[in-house]
């Protein structure tokens, strides 16, 4: 089914597009695409739209997950010094390296201490108060005119300590504010809810907790959230995140989890506890951990796909997770999940057996003689537990990792993982041929392999190619928060396009890392939008089909796919054209007769370097319109990325 150079695919997508665009008819000598729809590969599996977390910069706190303050739990001493509290690496990312938190009165009111605390080994404020103002402020919060936000305090005090104001402020007024009067206080750590109306819209808003009483005042925590928030996530983020629809979410990492312990995401949130992060900057605060992640796949309707630690993590830790998540209440680990709030087992299919352990940068590191040792009494741990989890182990295709593990595992492993990175070129179609050149090389290697060894005589194992992605440019969106162009969703649909080809090898893929780390989702305190990548996510999931066709003849530089939908009824095709030149072709269809009614979705613009941010109107979209499918010859806009439906007889 696939041409000896295996790219037939080019071929129908570049025919397709002419076809999307198409208003106009040229002259017979223009370039003719054929689309054989009677050759067809392989399907395409849903999963291959799937979505990569990890705890690192804003991809989870301070971009999906819901809570505003920073530091909550008090990791790093209050010194009021908040100049001090935002750090910038040299590629400029806003990393919080000291206490976010300002000192309402007198400083020498407060002293910190780990003896009175609610979070074990973790320290709190103590105030000494002497009638004075006193206590702590947390400043830059994004707040919305009209929009609710709750939260809680927990405090401990002397009875004289109280009242105690909470308060939430939008401006310099003495009426710019909202204030929740806590009556009394016990001597052990209670928790008090607070609840607030904004005023007014502001990115400069404050929370305050305050007492002008006498005798001793302790903080433990605090938490404020938008009243909207679904299950503790951002109603804004969740909402973009729907319009993704992806089947799978891998999590939670990546580099981080080599060092994670998943106990730490266990138990009330309140009382967990807050950790450097193990692989990047910043704080760990463990608000979100195994509970959190599988209610907001229950939220988005997709499978959860968890990766373990095989770093710093033990053969045991790893099965006990298993149980934990799939386990019967009547296990040991079950039973604790029920004791934290779910008694059914959660079922997660999917697991990842480590993350990337042929880097030196990965903690736990090791050779791969060791490390082949290793996964296998991981996955045998974690069969004992649950022989139905679908296991994926680490490959790397450049380096002969990936090779030594099919020799070494191959028993031990339902899918192998692969990761690819793309950074920039300025020409245009180079930059988009990025990503299609890397796919395609782990592809080949892949086919190489399949033919050469043994060990996979009678043993076919996919591809998750579970991080992929353009990487470059300055960190706009905290760490790694990069920023999108056009020219890179136009990238990302190419990249689509060779996974479509290679739909023999590709099981899955997870586009990293969804949200402002690398990610199709960039937010700002209030506002959550689509990247150009996103939008070519969201639009090939919706509307392309699953059953890919035989394309030939597509000239330089378009890139074409086609698909039969999996009723049979639609041919999709989908076009790239990364030049900047429009293109006419002819449309050459054998194997089926369009009735001449379709439609057709395009992105297109004249700058390159166009992009979406959040809060700001568009400036790219995909425009949908109808087609007219009995057209022949058609004209293919430059800079685009279109994609039709043409309806069969």
């Amino acid at each position: 089914m696939r041409n000896g150079s295996g790219r037939w695919g080019n071929a129908l997508a570049c025919a397709v597009a002419c076809l999307l665009v198409g208003v106009q008819v040229f002259a017979a000598e223009s370039p003719k695409v054929s689309i054989d729809a009677a050759k067809t590969g392989e399907p395409i599996s849903k999963y291959v739209y799937g979505q990569f977390m990890e705890h690192l910069g804003q991809c989870i706190y301070g971009g999906t997950w819901a809570e505003m303050l920073v530091d909550r739990k008090f990791f790093y001493p209050v010194t009021g010094d908040v100049s001090k509290a935002w750090g910038k690496t040299k590629e400029e990312a806003r990393i919080l390296v000291a206490s976010p938190w300002l000192i309402v009165g007198e400083a020498g009111a407060l002293k910190m201490q780990k003896e009175k605390v609610y979070v074990k080994d973790q320290q709190a404020p103590e105030f000494t108060l002497t009638g004075k103002p006193a206590g702590l402020a947390q400043e830059e919060l994004g707040l919305v005119k009209d929009k609710e936000y709750v939260g809680r305090v927990i405090l401990a005090g002397d009875a004289s300590a109280a009242p105690v104001e909470v308060s939430l402020v939008w401006g310099e007024g003495p009426k710019d504010r909202e204030t929740v009067k806590i009556d009394a206080l016990k001597a052990e750590y209670a928790k008090y809810p607070v609840k607030f109306k904004a005023g007014a819209s502001s990115d400069k808003g404050r929370f305050e907790i305050v007492s002008k009483g006498t005798g001793k005042l302790w903080i433990a925590t605090a938490s404020l959230m938008p009243g909207d928030n679904i299950k503790g996530w951002r109603k804004d983020t969740v909402e973009v995140l729907k319009k993704l629809n992806a089947p799978v979410y891998r999590w939670p990492g990546g580099n981080f989890v080599s060092g994670y312990n998943w106990r730490d995401g266990l138990g009330e949130a309140d009382r967990r506890p807050t950790r450097k992060n193990p692989a990047w900057t910043g704080i760990e605060y463990n608000d979100v951990g195994i509970h959190e992640f599988m209610e907001l796949c229950g939220i988005l309707n997709t499978e959860p796909y968890i990766a373990v630690n095989t770093g710093l993590g033990t053969v045991e830790e790893t099965a006990q997770e298993v149980e934990y998540v799939n386990g019967a209440a009547t296990t040991p680990q079950g039973k604790l999940r029920a004791e934290n709030g779910h008694p059914e087992p959660y079922n997660c299919k999917w697991w990842g057996v480590g993350n990337e352990m042929f880097g030196n940068w990965q903690l736990g590191h090791m050779p791969q003689k060791e490390y082949i040792v290793k996964h296998n009494k991981v996955a045998d741990a974690m069969w004992a537990v649950d022989k139905s989890i679908q296991l994926i182990g680490v490959g790397n295709a450049g380096d002969g990792w990936t090779q030594n593990m099919f020799a070494g595992s191959a028993d031990k492993m339902n899918l192998i993982s692969e990761h690819t990175y793309f950074q920039d070129k300025p020409d245009v179609p180079a930059h988009v041929n990025l990503s299609v050149a890397a796919i395609k090389a782990i592809a080949d290697t892949h086919r190489k392999l399949r033919a050469e060894m043994p060990e996979l005589k009678d043993k076919k194992i996919p591809i998750a190619l579970d991080e992929w992605n353009y990487w470059y440019g300055p960190h706009v969106f905290g760490e790694l928060g990069t920023r999108y162009f056009l020219k890179d969703g136009i990238g990302i649909a190419a990249g689509l396009h060779e996974i479509y080809r290679n739909s023999d090898l590709f099981f899955m893929a997870n586009y990293a890392q969804t949200v402002n780390v690398i990610g199709c989702i960039k937010t700002t305190k209030t506002a959550a939008e689509l990247e150009t990548t996103g939008l070519v996510l969201a639009l090939y999931r919706a509307q392309f089909g699953v059953t890919p066709v035989a394309v030939s003849g597509v000239p330089k530089p378009l890139d074409v796919v086609a698909a039969w939908t999996a009723d049979k009824k639609v041919l999709t095709v989908s076009v790239v054209n990364p030049g900047a030149e429009s293109c006419d072709l002819s449309l050459d269809v054998a194997g089926a007769k369009l009735s001449g009614k379709g439609k057709s979705w395009t992105m297109a613009g004249k700058d390159p370097m166009a992009y979406n941010d959040p809060g700001q109107p568009r400036k790219l979209d995909f425009v949908e319109k109808a087609v007219d499918g009995a057209k022949t010859t058609l004209k293919i806009e430059p800079l685009s990325v279109i994609l039709f439906r043409l309806d069969v007889e």
